[in-house]
């Protein structure tokens, strides 16, 4: 039920002291009024009715049809709390005539509620405090992964954590475990991932998700996946063409990558944490993109300029022949025949020999990273406009961003940390500089992913050592 939409007799019982959860406290009665149908046969024409004047209890959660709880066999309709049955003054005039005419009988009827007729946040919101306004925030919301909800309890509602964790768990059907993150992401790690504890169910956290029609298989306690950012992976890997190639250089368990590649996107994907980087493998051969994305775990740095040395120096082609169906029941000589068509049909992908793009998604550090592109091209002037049609490649960069007065004055902020590490001056609007808003992280914080081209006097400068 939502409490927003209900009348004060259908919200549960209150105890804002209970910390452990006591699902029997949530018993109760409610006192309404029923009409008992007379002729079972009329159940469908009198429940119409009864919509249309109104007098029908209309609460999605509750079935406003239910057994008589006296008479055997027979049926009634539940009425609006209005309603009594022994005063007819709230009656509507089609009511009356139901009743009169003897289709119905209109009596009291106790409806039984218990635990398991409300919602988490109904639940919640008759047991945790009430707090002032600046300070509430009834936390029935969380993150599903798997068949794990993470959730990001504030510290007035940390005395009531495993009461939350247990109704969370109840009211959700996939949820098998609730977790708590205690400390920020990245806290005493470098890869992301974050400190918890364990609200309800077991310590297993080995999840499989689904995401843009990919399979991913991880311990969602030793690598870094958010599914707020769904929306993100999908508006980039849009912006990817077939044949194209992409520098992921912290990927993650691959949600750009993956789905780039079933997109005949040449991908070079890495991570520095172990435990991505074997997720990813994982996910490259279920999804079978393995043509077009290759995993390494190496340092970020490092790899930029790896990467884009390899991808120079090592030729790759992809063969993509159309499948063919071919009878169980066809001899040696119609099998050749159908393979011959589909290799006549087939066409070969080549992989460019430099990046179209390089996403760089690690929001909290990523944009230091951008020191690397630095004589990333150095000596390579020719094999870009103008001499060529090939253009330097995109770089989207994530990255968090304070929040400010105005969405002018986080961008400048935004293009002076780009400028500062990658050495060379980035400003809104310029040419192929584009700015995106992505999520709010915090009240006080954003995340952006900045998107720019790598800027000639950057690629095409002497090599600098790395840090």
């Amino acid at each position: 039920m939502n409490s927003a939409n209900l009348p004060s007799i259908f919200l549960p019982p209150t105890n804002r002291s209970m910390q452990q959860l006591d699902r029997a406290f949530f018993r109760t009665t409610v006192p309404l009024a029923a009409a008992r149908i007379s002729n079972i046969k009329e159940t469908h024409q009198i429940r119409g009715e009864l919509l249309k004047s109104g007098d029908l209890l209309q609460i999605s959660s509750i079935k406003s049809l239910r057994e008589d709880p006296s008479q055997q066999g027979s049926k009634c309709l539940l009425l609006r709390p209005e309603i009594k049955a022994e005063d007819r003054s709230n009656w509507s005039s089609e009511l009356r005539k139901l009743a009169d005419n003897g289709q119905i009988n209109v009596i009291g009827y106790g409806l039984e509620l218990t635990y398991d007729d409300w919602s988490a946040s109904n639940i919640l919101e008759a047991t945790l405090p009430e707090f002032p306004e600046e300070d509430k925030e009834t936390p029935a919301g969380f993150s599903q992964v798997g068949q794990v909800a993470h959730v990001n309890l504030r510290n007035q509602y940390l005395p009531y954590k495993y009461l939350i964790g247990q109704v969370l768990m109840d009211k959700s059907p996939l949820t098998k475990t609730v977790i708590n993150k205690t400390l920020d992401v990245g806290t005493g790690s470098a890869f992301r991932t974050f400190p918890y504890e364990v609200l309800a169910g077991p310590d297993d956290l080995d999840v499989q998700v689904s995401e843009a029609g990919c399979q991913f298989k991880f311990n969602f306690g030793k690598v870094y996946w958010n599914p707020r950012l769904s929306h993100e992976h999908e508006r980039l890997v849009q912006k990817f063409k077939e044949g194209e190639a992409v520098c992921d250089v912290m990927a993650g368990v691959g949600p750009f990558a993956v789905p780039a590649g079933r997109k005949k996107i040449f991908v070079h994907a890495n991570d520095l944490n172990p435990d991505s980087y074997d997720a990813l493998v994982w996910a490259i051969e279920k999804n079978k993109v393995g043509d077009f994305v290759t995993a390494s775990c190496a340092d970020g740095r490092a790899f930029i300029r790896q990467a884009s040395d390899d991808i120079r120096q090592n030729k790759h082609e992809v063969r993509l022949r159309p499948p063919v169906k071919i009878s169980r029941t066809a001899d040696a000589s119609e099998r050749e025949e159908g393979l011959a068509k589909a290799e006549a049909m087939a066409r070969t992908i080549s992989r460019p020999h430099s990046f179209d793009h390089f996403v760089m998604n690690l929001p909290a550090t990523a944009v230091e990273f951008l020191d690397a592109f630095r004589g990333l091209y150095h000596g390579r002037e020719n094999e870009f406009t103008p001499t060529t049609d090939r253009q330097l490649p995109l770089i989207h960069v994530h990255l968090f961003q304070a929040k400010r007065d105005s969405a002018a004055e986080e961008q400048a902020e935004i293009c002076r940390r780009v400028t500062e590490n990658i050495g060379h001056t980035i400003r809104p609007g310029d040419a192929d500089v584009d700015l995106h808003y992505v999520r709010l992280v915090s009240p006080k914080k954003k995340m952006y992913c900045a998107s720019f081209r790598v800027p000639r006097e950057v690629a095409f400068a002497e090599r600098q050592q790395l840090k």
